[in-house]
């Protein structure tokens, strides 16, 4: 790729994956408003440590690279950035990027917005990292080993946590000493680019609906659901950490606070119990086959189908919830791996919501994962509206160098 318009590279480093993505900035970007860099290349790793795979494209659709790694080869986070880093830089040629922008996951009560990277910033992240051990410490890996090797490079950290920011102080309690919820232990809510990005698309392909009551299911690896007035957050179904609410690939969601307390009174250490929450839990534990939702559709296994069957009904019980939160429902928007690209699990989960919400998927729409899925006759329309992450990183990223005098 070669281009005289400054690149911004994209990372985003997840519980199980890392992608890496280059944008140009176009001209516009140079003037004071908000202009979308245009994806050129995206690479991705996912499987860290399991079964690593490894995709690069250009954003025409032409192949860098599709290859399948050994574990050892691949065996976690840093691995996998030096390796999709190294690929990429042949779409890079000789056009270094003029910024990075970072997928961080806890900002905590300190960043309501994307910054400037520095070592105050990387020193209030990693005093997070007990508050999201699967992802805080892959972002700030990233993020050491850029500063690393080009110190004087402009580093952006954008924050899964800031879309939240700002939600009435009900949406942010939990029934603890109240001292506790002053020194930050409160619910933040997590997914908050995606989410930030679906409000932005719901604009622009529905306005009508987006000025209204909205439920986003962010339904990946990770999942969460949030509740939308306008386009802002007003509830999410995580917490305190990226733990809470619905299961997920391999983290428990919402469970009895005493089942912890039981557990650590058996005598099980506080890292085993941190390492079966997060890592043997959710679909995985239920199953104990997979943490994909693929390998468990496809399983006959009568605990795979628990496992799925379990996922839906928790589903549907957030979005009951979140939707008292709201006083009603005007659309539900389904996004993220699971959410755009299974229609099984959009099947199930809205089969729990059709006397409540009047809600009725149409078969050959949702088969085909269209932007609509549901027929004309229901109360409450569906979407399936694919997420933008990085996007959304890019575009925070060009405006904080447009605005340290970088464009």
């Amino acid at each position: 790729m070669s281009t005289p318009h400054p690149v911004i590279l994209v990372v985003n480093a997840g519980s199980s994956s890392v992608k890496v993505s280059i944008y140009v900035v176009p001209d516009a970007a140079h003037e004071n408003v908000d202009i979308q860099p245009s994806l050129a290349a995206h690479g991705q790793i996912e499987g860290i440590g399991v079964a690593p795979r490894l995709v690069a494209r250009m954003a025409d659709g032409r192949e860098v690279t599709d290859q399948k790694f050994p574990v050892e080869q691949v065996p976690d986070h840093d691995a996998a950035f030096r390796l999709i880093r190294l690929t990429l830089s042949v779409a890079l040629r000789d056009t270094p990027p003029v910024a990075i922008g970072h997928r961080v996951v806890h900002g905590g009560s300190d960043f309501a917005d994307a910054v400037r990277i520095d070592d105050a910033v990387i020193a209030k992240l990693q005093k997070l990292v007990p508050l999201a051990p699967l992802h805080q410490p892959h972002n700030l890996t990233a993020i050491r080993a850029i500063r690393g090797a080009a110190p004087d490079l402009l580093q952006v950290a954008c924050f899964d946590t800031a879309f939240h920011v700002g939600r009435d102080e009900l949406a942010q309690l939990m029934a603890l000493p109240y001292e506790y919820y002053e020194q930050g232990v409160r619910r933040y809510g997590f997914h908050g680019l995606s989410y930030a990005y679906i409000a932005r698309r719901l604009k622009q392909v529905a306005p009508d609906l987006a000025e209204g009551r909205v439920i986003v299911a962010h339904l990946g690896n990770g999942a969460s659901l949030c509740a939308m007035r306008g386009g802002k957050s007003v509830d999410s179904t995580m917490g305190l950490t990226a733990l809470d609410g619905m299961p997920m690939g391999t983290r428990c969601g919402s469970i009895d606070p005493g089942a912890v307390l039981y557990l650590a009174a058996q005598g099980m250490s506080t890292d085993a119990i941190q390492s079966m929450l997060y890592g043997q839990s959710g679909l995985k534990g239920i199953s104990g086959i997979s943490s994909d939702m693929r390998a468990l559709l496809a399983s006959d296994s009568p605990r795979a189908k628990l496992a799925v069957d379990y996922y839906a009904y928790r589903a549907a019980q957030e979005i009951g919830k979140l939707a008292v939160t709201l006083g009603g429902l005007d659309a539900l928007v389904f996004t993220a791996g699971v959410g755009a690209n299974s229609p099984d699990i959009r099947a199930r989960i809205c089969a729990h919501l059709t006397d409540l919400f009047g809600i009725s998927l149409d078969p050959t729409a949702n088969g085909d994962s269209c932007q609509r899925v549901s027929r004309d006759a229901s109360r409450v329309p569906v979407l399936v509206l694919p997420t933008d992450e990085e996007g959304m990183i890019a575009l925070s990223t060009a405006r904080i160098l447009r605005e340290s005098g970088g464009l």
